[in-house]
């Protein structure tokens, strides 16, 4: 990506995407609280139209660049390394409708089927999700320009697909969030809420036994479309990111279902759930590691403990 690139990217949508939301906005223009300090009163302002914005209590103000500079402290580079690395639906649109209208490099769905590729079964293994994950995925067979690629695919409510293989993570087709429902009961009450879907199944590998709908954004720029969906529901659950944007996007959802739950805390100070799992596994395999390295200290560690146990309740 470079700079023409990320300038013409909407400057909404990265806001939304680092969890800053308009206090009021009109066609032309939004306001947002200052996202480069503390303040009570909305003074960034972004033109939508000419996608630049101004922050009148600094006097400053500027394009795509500019803003990202001031907000991560960092270079051109490093701000365009940082964005190569972002979700952020309106590149993916423009790069599609580029690949569209281009002879050689054509975007296409090739194919759609259960999960059967045992590359693709190895990447969910190496992100701590099993078998009983599988029916929740496709396996799908897509071209980008000349590369024909496979990945893990995801769907959304309106077709399209967020996909995930070991090299490759993208958007195919709209954008838009996802909602499954687990025990095949219409009118549910309950529902649990993730940014991404990996965090989704990470949920259902660890509870399994969870009856109700699962929510996944797909995109913090969707949350909106997210809180109208919500308001079907008297039982919300959230399992967002430990991160600057989920903590802004967890806010903004309690603010409007007071009585949602927040859940961050269980996988604090992991970033999300699928961190947390994995950290989990590795300690259950470090613990057997330690096992069948050394049973015998194992067995008189816990044999100590038992008596240290006893002699405690003697006394």
């Amino acid at each position: 990506m470079n700079c023409k690139q990320f300038n013409s990217i909407k400057l909404e949508e990265v806001l939304l995407s680092l969890g800053h939301l308009p206090t009021k906005q009109s066609e032309k223009e939004a306001w947002f609280l200052n996202p480069f300090a503390t303040e009570n009163h909305a003074s960034f302002k972004l033109d939508k139209k000419q996608n630049i914005w101004y922050l009148h209590s600094e006097g400053i103000g500027g394009n795509n660049v500019d803003f990202m500079q001031k907000y991560l402290n960092a270079s051109v580079k490093k701000v365009l390394e940082w964005a190569e690395k972002q979700n952020l639906s309106s590149f993916q649109q423009q790069n599609i409708i580029q690949k569209q209208n281009s002879l050689n490099q054509n975007y296409q769905i090739t194919e759609i089927k259960e999960l059967q590729n045992e590359n693709l079964k190895n990447y969910l293994q190496q992100r701590g999700l099993m078998s009983n994950v599988y029916p929740l995925v496709k396996e799908v067979y897509f071209t980008i320009g000349e590369k024909n690629l496979y990945a893990i695919g995801f769907e959304n409510r309106s077709g399209g697909w967020e996909v995930r293989n070991s090299f490759y993570k993208g958007s195919l087709l709209k954008k838009d969030i996802s909602v499954i429902n687990l025990n095949n009961q219409t009118g549910n009450k309950n529902v649990v809420v993730f940014e991404g879907f990996m965090d989704a199944l990470s949920f259902v590998e660890m509870k399994s036994f969870y009856n109700g709908d699962i929510l996944v954004m797909n995109s913090i720029s969707l949350l909106n479309k997210t809180k109208e969906y919500l308001k079907q529901y008297s039982e919300i659950h959230l399992f967002l990111d430990n991160d600057r944007a989920g903590e802004n996007c967890k806010n903004s959802i309690l603010k409007s279902f007071p009585k949602a739950k927040d859940h961050s805390e269980i996988y604090f100070p992991h970033k999300d759930l699928n961190d947390y799992l994995l950290s989990q596994n590795k300690i259950e395999v470090e613990k057997r590691q330690r096992i069948d390295i050394n049973p015998k200290q194992e067995q008189e560690e816990s044999e100590i403990n038992q008596a240290n146990t006893i002699y405690n309740r003697k006394r």
